[in-house]
């Protein structure tokens, strides 16, 4: 994939993932819930529950998650599906985030 459309997709994504967890973090009450985009790295804490990051790794043409549930994965874009996915597993980086959120904060989120 060329750099500036892996540029483009990436941030596309992670700067959605940024709007849709601040809107979920203002409907709930949970202390410690805080996110913060950076460096082009986003994080976000979920006090005592954990923290997640996510970054793009643009040599490899991947976005690297780190998650206090599943571990470190690293996506990589999939045009038929129109996702980023992580090949070890099959997962969907979206999908992933939803479940193991929601199920952290006990209220579904819909990052989709």
């Amino acid at each position: 994939m060329p750099e500036d459309k892996f540029h483009k997709l990436a941030d596309d994504t992670i700067h959605d993932l940024l709007e849709k967890l601040e809107e979920y973090g203002d409907s709930q009450q949970m202390d410690g819930f805080d996110i913060d985009y950076g460096n082009q790295v986003l994080t976000l804490r979920l006090g005592d529950l954990g923290t997640y990051v996510v970054n793009k790794q643009t040599p490899n043409r991947q976005i690297w998650l780190s998650s206090p549930v599943s571990g470190p994965a690293r996506f990589d874009w999939d045009a038929a599906t129109h996702s980023w996915v992580y090949r070890r597993t099959g997962v969907n980086l979206m999908g992933l985030l939803e479940d193991e959120i929601g199920e952290l904060c006990g209220t579904p989120v819909d990052l989709s």
